[in-house]
């Protein structure tokens, strides 16, 4: 198994590369402690893989996150939203038992 990105996940962050003008960089997925529930996600632009991470590839798109947040990360789907309520990632884990509202933490 491995994660998925949504057409809009992939837009999204291609036009923020682009903005950037860092058209190299990886988009890196992480978890930290935090948040409502004890996990909250972290994703930001690098240049250089961290040598424990596995890298996936969308196209042009390479997306990396460490092994231990792999773990936990396994078979999720990273979705884009913009409506008139809110706008950003979501991240649909199926590891995860509980979520906060809000989206940004879980639990397992």
């Amino acid at each position: 198994m491995s994660i998925t990105m949504t057409e809009n996940a992939i837009k999204k962050i291609n036009s923020i590369k682009n903005k950037r003008q860092t058209p190299d960089s990886y988009f890196r997925i992480s978890l930290h402690g935090g948040g409502c529930l004890g996990l909250s996600y972290s994703y930001d632009l690098i240049e250089v893989v961290p040598e424990n991470a596995k890298v996936f590839e969308f196209g042009d798109l390479k997306v990396c996150i460490d092994k231990k947040s792999y773990l936990f990360l396994n078979g999720t789907e990273v979705d884009y939203i913009n409506t008139l309520m809110e706008s950003g990632f979501r991240f649909y884990n199926p590891a995860a038992k509980r979520s906060c509202s809000c989206g940004e933490s879980f639990t397992i």
